[in-house]
């Protein structure tokens, strides 16, 4: 429970200082991490600049009352569930009770309230909100297998339909040029022959490495587009910029031999590349912009393989 409860901190909202000291100080003992707010408003001030997964609010208080405080929060976006619980006296009829809740609280306590009771239901709280955290890690790990090739770890090609469109409408935009490099390992069918396919696909995978480890991380991203052939994307990168990234790569893999588990496989590869400028056309498609990259790989093969070739858009 130590670690959920560092991951969650707690906003206990109280005009009375004495009550928002004591109930501090109590879940502080306990363990908790705790943030104060002296009514709702400084509470949603708190909330806005920081997320606070667990709120504890009086119901009475000026300016903003528990009521409007839930209202308020439950109507705001925010990265993740809030857990609210609403602490009054005086209020504990049944229609006060559905008030509550309706507001958007989860719980609601009753002052005096026992402190073991307080405690077990902050722990139902914490218990959701670790199942959310849980299911949220799921659905991204999902959400990666779908747009990821399983051999080597780039993106594939659904990923590359999806998001080089919107590569190419951000560079119409911001008026800068847009690079992509369709790369391919010269004579792979060669490879798989000679040495099988599980050797095949470890110098999938050490080719894709390379790549990787000589492009921006974080900028420049990898689709496999089929087979053996790779498209890379530069964003901001002009002709010039995309050719010499590009005979980086084309010369580290000539260099490198692939250690895979039984051979010692060397191989070259060759790179079509296409440079689109918003400045000299207005738009492209992603299928033109593809193909572009393709042709001039065609033409590197065509002229010996082990090399790159380029156009201008």
């Amino acid at each position: 429970m130590k670690s959920v409860i560092k991951r969650f901190p707690i906003l206990v909202v109280d005009d009375d200082p004495v009550s928002r000291t004591l109930l501090e100080k109590i879940l502080k003992k306990e363990g908790f991490d705790v943030i104060t707010a002296q009514d709702g408003k400084e509470a949603l001030e708190l909330f806005q600049k920081h997320y606070i997964p667990i709120i504890i609010t009086d119901w009475v208080m000026p300016k903003m009352d528990g009521i409007e405080l839930c209202k308020a929060i439950r109507n705001m976006e925010s990265p993740g569930y809030v857990y609210l619980i609403m602490v009054t006296s005086n209020r504990s009829d049944k229609d006060d009770i559905v008030k509550a809740l309706e507001s958007g609280a989860d719980d609601y306590v009753s002052k005096p309230f026992y402190m073991p009771e307080l405690l077990a239901r902050i722990k139902t709280g914490l218990r959701i909100l670790e199942l959310e955290r849980s299911l949220k890690e799921a659905n991204e790990k999902i959400k990666r297998l779908s747009i990821t090739d399983p051999l080597t770890g780039c993106y594939n090609r659904s990923y590359l339909n999806e998001h080089l469109p919107r590569e190419i409408k951000r560079t119409i935009r911001y008026e800068y040029p847009l690079s992509i490099s369709m790369a391919d390992i010269d004579h792979f069918k060669k490879v798989n022959d000679t040495y099988g396919h599980q050797a095949g696909d470890e110098v999938l995978k050490a080719f894709s490495n390379i790549i990787k480890s000589l492009t921006r991380n974080g900028v420049d991203w990898i689709a496999r587009y089929g087979g053996e052939e790779f498209i890379i994307v530069f964003p901001e990168t002009e002709i010039e910029g995309v050719k010499a990234a590009v005979e980086r790569i084309r010369e580290k893999i000539e260099s490198t031999p692939i250690k895979t588990r039984r051979y010692i496989i060397n191989i070259t590869s060759s790179f079509g590349i296409a440079c689109f400028d918003p400045k000299r056309r207005k738009d492209i498609s992603p299928d033109k912009f593809i193909n572009e990259a393709d042709k001039m790989l065609y033409e590197a093969k065509k002229e010996g393989r082990n090399r790159i070739k380029a156009v201008l858009l």
